[in-house]
């Protein structure tokens, strides 16, 4: 992340996460908007909270926003233990759900472990989750703010989110990364554009630099239609794997697109490699 609006991080509306989120901590409710689509935050102790981890029944639809990280989010919550950044000066996430962990640059804030990241459906508004992340984090989760509904509530939008979700069901690395990664733009920027607006690259291998083996891909949303000022393009970068249990999963970083924040491409490279299999 979704992204969605602040992690709630993408939101829809053409930002990396235009959508509204929800981030409920412990038992308070904190309604944040992301940079892409429709997206929300849940924390909860509760793991049944971490559902709708199903791969996209379509290639073509990617989720949408995220929103802020809720409040008591820390520079790292999951860095305690033994988990160490293998890029020096970076910040470790660790994702306990699926035996994973990665890298984020120090100025992105790392969500903390019960927070889910997803994007609403626009189209049906019934506030259910249309793709959801765990082990999250978050580049400048209130990037933009905008009052969409000209009712006074103002919604946030981040610049970009990142997360780990399953890929049952899929028949390979391929597919799940195909799947899920244009699945998060679609969901964060584009629900409400034509049809074949999300596209997404042919996957290609890649091993990351533990030497995971799985599959990359890059989703894009261009040009759509800006309905307010924090509306952006959109872009995923995502690879897919198997974890040490042989279950699918797949790894998303969703940004807004054409704006200077935008999250350059040597950046997701490196967050992608650092990309490992982790005890937690």
């Amino acid at each position: 992340m979704g992204s969605a609006q602040t992690p709630q991080q993408p939101q829809g509306g053409g930002s990396p996460y235009s959508t509204k989120t929800v981030a409920i901590v412990a038992a308070a409710a904190v309604v944040v908007a992301a940079a892409g689509t429709g997206a929300f935050v849940l924390t909860r102790d509760d793991k049944k909270t971490e559902a709708n981890d199903k791969p996209p029944a379509a290639s073509s639809s990617p989720p949408a926003s995220s929103e802020p990280a809720p409040a008591g989010s820390s520079p790292n919550p999951r860095a305690g233990g033994e988990a160490k950044p293998v890029i020096p000066g970076w910040k470790v996430v660790v994702n306990t759900k699926y035996g994973v962990a990665y890298d984020v640059p120090p100025e992105w804030n790392v969500n903390e472990s019960g927070v889910i990241l997803f994007y609403d459906d626009e189209v049906k508004n019934d506030g259910k989750p249309v793709i959801t992340m765990t082990g999250t984090a978050t580049f400048k989760q209130e990037w933009c703010t905008v009052d969409k509904e000209a009712d006074g509530s103002l919604e946030k939008f981040s610049i970009a989110d990142a997360g780990v979700k399953g890929a049952q069901g899929a028949k390979d690395t391929a597919q799940a990364a195909t799947d899920n990664t244009g699945t998060w733009v679609w969901a964060g920027f584009a629900q409400k554009e034509p049809k074949g607006t999300v596209k997404v690259t042919d996957p290609k291998e890649f091993t990351t630099t533990s030497g995971l083996k799985g599959h990359m891909v890059v989703a894009t949303a261009p040009n759509v239609k800006k309905e307010h000022k924090c509306s952006t393009d959109g872009k995923a970068v995502g690879f897919a794997f198997k974890n040490a249990v042989g279950d699918f999963a797949s790894f998303a970083m969703i940004t807004a697109a054409g704006v200077k924040e935008e999250v350059p491409t040597d950046v997701s490279d490196k967050i992608l490699s650092s990309i490992r299999l982790s005890a937690g």
